[in-house]
């Protein structure tokens, strides 16, 4: 665990660094790509005002200050019969080092769970859980969650319709009014 702050810590200040040495072209590149992560180069250089020479040194460069972390499809679910979307929320009966490595590397092992966040408040843990239908998720809790050592409690919300989904991060730039339209 400590080796996983640590890491965390290392990454937030790279990051941090970046965030303050990213100029308007920089934060450009990068809403046009999490928009579109297929564009070429080429399209890349035009949509962000550069030519693709310097286009491409600068995408080069957020890669590898782990800005830009990977690409990826994004996947319809319900083309794949993955229709509910269950949050979960688990309390440990007791939140020690060795519990919390245990249930997070228990759930870095199920395809079915989307994200998990270590939380403040009531939970310890809250999982999004994408699965085809509500017995595939009873099936999920008494094969996989419930049998992991040290859960105490676990709360399920099924969510009945999805209002807002993005991968985009806010890269609002200081300078914009933000105030509602």
């Amino acid at each position: 665990m400590l080796l996983i702050f640590l890491f965390y810590l290392i990454i937030s200040n790279i990051i941090a660094y970046m965030r303050h040495k990213l100029d308007s072209i920089d934060r450009n590149i990068l809403v046009v790509l999490q928009k579109d992560g297929r564009l070429s180069n080429t399209q890349l250089a035009e949509r962000v005002g550069l030519t693709p020479a310097p286009c491409l040194r600068r995408v080069r460069a957020l890669e590898e200050a782990g800005v830009i972390q990977k690409y990826a499809a994004l996947v319809d679910s319900r083309a794949l019969a993955l229709g509910v979307t269950v949050f979960a929320q688990v309390t440990l009966d007791k939140q020690v080092k060795d519990q919390l490595e245990v249930f997070e590397q228990s759930v870095g092992k199920w395809p079915e769970v989307m994200d998990c966040y270590l939380m403040t408040g009531d939970s310890d843990y809250l999982l999004r859980i994408v699965l085809p239908d509500v017995e595939a998720y009873e099936r999920f809790l008494n094969a996989a969650l419930t049998q992991v050592p040290g859960v105490a409690s676990i709360k399920s919300s099924f969510a009945l319709r999805q209002v807002k989904y993005s991968t985009a991060l806010p890269l609002i730039p200081e300078e914009t009014d933000r105030r509602p339209a």
